[in-house]
């Protein structure tokens, strides 16, 4: 039996050859088909950088018609979700760069755990990575990680969303921001371990108060993947 062959940049740009072909052919039914096919997607990512839903809404609007009419640019060099990606991100950052109070990087100091000059844990780590699995606890792990996402500064929040919820590969994520592969490792890397210690705090506490989700997003935002990925890694080795 033949093993599957991990998927490449070249058989995203298969999966979505018909479309990019119905695109540049002007079909009538092009535009709705790409609604359909990104719609959701370009709405997680334009919401995770410029935060608002309303905000959002305009960049995936502004995208759209943006694909629409530059089409014709499309060679083919990169994956077309990797182009439509970085059409949104870009529609996106420009939509944040009127927004006051922008946050930047993430310090490590934030997001590692603390330690004894002796090289202990100054606090016991809880696995709680089994609550995962559990369908009781689904629904507040879901918006206990929707709330901690929202932490994030945008940066940080696009990576995260290409990498862990759209499934992205590192060298998607960094063609979709235009950022550099390490970068895009490093910043997934370091929103995973703030996430993990958000939410070990709020499953070590279950009287911590979470805010729900956003108003104006449809659907689960944020996918079991996500959690996967941020869940102590006795069981996992996502991160």
């Amino acid at each position: 039996m033949m093993t599957p062959r991990p998927e490449t940049a070249s058989t995203r740009i298969d999966r979505d050859g018909l479309l990019v072909k119905a695109l540049q052919g002007r079909e009538p039914a092009a535009a709705e088909l790409l609604v359909t096919t990104y719609g959701d997607r370009a709405y997680r990512l334009a919401k995770g950088i410029a935060g608002s839903a309303q905000d959002a809404e305009e960049v995936v609007q502004d995208a759209f018609w943006t694909v629409v009419r530059k089409i014709d640019t499309f060679r083919g060099e990169a994956a077309f979700a990797s182009w439509f990606y970085r059409i949104v991100s870009n529609a996106a950052y420009q939509k944040l760069r009127h927004q006051p109070g922008r946050r930047g990087e993430i310090s490590f100091d934030e997001v590692l755990p603390l330690f004894h000059e002796n090289g202990q844990h100054v606090t016991p780590i809880a696995d709680w990575s089994p609550s995962v699995d559990d369908p009781s606890r689904e629904t507040e792990l879901r918006i206990a990680l929707t709330a901690s996402i929202e932490e994030l500064p945008p940066d940080y929040r696009a990576v995260l969303i290409l990498h862990d919820v759209e499934g992205l590969s590192n060298v998607e994520v960094a063609e979709s921001l235009g950022i550099t592969v390490p970068n895009a490792k490093s910043r997934t890397h370091r929103a995973r371990l703030f996430l993990r210690k958000r939410l070990g705090s709020f499953m070590s506490d279950a009287t911590v108060g979470v805010a729900a989700p956003s108003p104006g997003v449809t659907g689960p935002v944020f996918c079991r993947g996500a959690l996967s990925a941020v869940a102590p890694p006795s069981r996992r080795s996502a991160c």
